[in-house]
């Protein structure tokens, strides 16, 4: 409803009132305001009634059973692969090895053609200051050889040179000692005899006695000098020698150890800058390794860092194709190697057939919705121009039921105890205790409970109310219904297909 106010009555400032009852025109609009929401309140709850009673009085969905062929597939979905890869790794030592240029991804190549090259730079700086290391090292190696054949060679100089030299010079010696020992004692004996004469003093005597005794004390210094020379000094020398000769072996190895290493890292680094240009060493596709999308692989593509041992490029077998699909484990141990499989490609469908299923399932993941799945392979027969990385959908045939009683599944519903359904009859809608067999996405299997010609509900969520109730009722067990049940509180719900 709206109000027309003349021109001159809008633009007309009106007066404010100063009076002490006008607050009664806002008292008026908010008396206005209320009885709008009652009149919205109360048309809403009619609406809401009426929408009940339309539900109340909405047709039952019903069904048919037939006999029929049921057909229970399984249906997952994979991507085109080959079953043969070989995969082009990066050989090169490091964990961050930048990618200069790489070959697109899908190319037909030629061997002999180049696949990717890494950067070289870290590894030729390395080269460089090994060698200037190895090269020390030779040195030290050559000198620590001259060191040990001189070693060697004391040993004999010893034993044949100096040993047998102050042996022979202390038995000369020992050789002059003795005559003069000798030649002591006969003057001796002679200057006695000259003094018994009268011809010599006391004095000579005395002096040649000296002289013998020193003589003697000479002769066995000498003697002393053999014994040493022959019972220590040869020994102490001999192992002082063999010491300093293996010291000098030791060294030497060492040498040539740190050497040899040095040699076999420069030799791994050539190899590194070799391995940094990698070419191809047959014909054939050539594509980039697809990870998982949770797992952290690096790209292939210019300025990635690459690390040792990833795969970098693959050239499949496009001889060899396969799907690989992941099977949950309420179902797998149906899967068989060599039943039938539909595989659907965006531009084709092939028949084919499973080759194997995986005994160990993998582990389930937050990423995976903690779902468990066994890896099964799906063999392809020869295709023209296939696509690795191509989408495919695949439907495996489980099992084939033929000339079978067939209900809908939104038409069953499930309790603790058993199966059922609502079933339209001449006095009204009636429950059926079920004993189903093999379902599929749409139908089940029925075994007891229904014949052919049943109207089955379909609709039985517009009815659940009703289909609770007639779940909690007791049947007679002599007449082949249900028995009474003890949880009185069990709820029904529809029964959903199997995947």
């Amino acid at each position: 409803m709206s109000t027309d106010v003349p021109p001159a009555a809008q633009s007309r400032p009106q007066p404010r009132s100063t009076r002490p009852d006008s607050s009664s025109g806002r008292w008026w609009r908010r008396g206005l305001l209320v009885i709008g929401i009652l009149a919205v309140v109360s048309s809403a709850a009619a609406l809401i009634r009426g929408a009940a009673s339309s539900r109340q009085n909405d047709p039952k969905l019903t069904h048919t059973i037939t006999r029929g062929d049921l057909i229970v597939t399984v249906t997952a979905q994979g991507t085109l692969e080959s079953s043969e890869n070989t995969e082009i790794k990066c050989k090169v030592r490091g964990a961050r090895i930048p990618i200069i240029w790489v070959i697109e991804n899908g190319t037909e190549v030629k061997p002999g053609d180049e696949l990717f090259r890494l950067a070289t730079l870290e590894f030729d700086d390395r080269v460089s200051e090994m060698s200037k290391y190895l090269h020390m090292t030779r040195s030290a190696a050559e000198r620590s050889k001259a060191n040990v054949a001189r070693a060697e060679l004391a040993i004999p100089q010893y034993l044949e040179g100096t040993y047998r030299s102050e042996l022979l010079t202390l038995e000369k010696d020992l050789a002059i000692a003795e005559s003069n020992l000798t030649t002591a004692q006969n003057m001796l004996a002679h200057a006695e005899m000259l003094a018994e004469r009268g011809y010599a003093s006391e004095l000579d005597v005395e002096e040649k006695a000296f002289a013998l005794k020193r003589a003697k004390l000479s002769v066995g210094v000498k003697n002393t000098q053999i014994d040493v020379l022959k019972d220590f000094t040869k020994a102490m020398q001999l192992e002082t020698l063999n010491g300093n000769l293996k010291a000098s072996k030791a060294r030497h190895e060492a040498n040539k150890e740190r050497s040899k290493s040095l040699a076999a890292q420069v030799d791994r680094s050539l190899k590194d800058v070799e391995y940094c240009a990698v070419k191809a060493e047959k014909a054939g596709l050539v594509i980039y390794p697809a990870g998982e999308p949770w797992s952290y692989v690096p790209k292939i593509e210019e300025g990635v860092n690459v690390y040792m041992g990833q795969t970098l490029l693959l050239m499949p077998d496009l001889s060899q194709m396969q799907v690989k699909v992941g099977i949950r484990e309420r179902i797998v141990d149906r899967i068989k190697p060599g039943m039938s499989v539909k595989v659907t490609l965006p531009n084709k469908t092939l028949d084919a057939e499973v080759f194997s299923v995986a005994s160990v399932a993998k582990p389930a993941r937050w990423w995976t919705a903690n779902i468990v799945r066994y890896d099964t392979i799906i063999k392809l027969p020869p295709m023209e121009n296939p696509m690795p990385g191509m989408s495919a959908e695949v439907e495996i045939l489980i099992d084939r039921h033929e000339d079978v009683l067939m209900i809908p599944v939104a038409a069953v519903v499930e309790t603790e105890e058993s199966d059922f359904c609502l079933v339209n009859t001449a006095k009204g809608t009636q429950r059926r205790r079920l004993t189903l067999g093999d379902t599929n996405d749409m139908f089940t299997v029925v075994k007891e409970g229904l014949k052919e010609g049943d109207q089955v509900v379909l609709n039985t969520l517009a009815f659940l109310e009703q289909a609770q109730a007639e779940g909690l009722k007791p049947l007679n067990n002599k007449k082949g219904q249900e028995p009474k049940s003890a949880d009185s509180d069990a709820k029904a719900k529809p029964k959903k297909a199997s995947p």
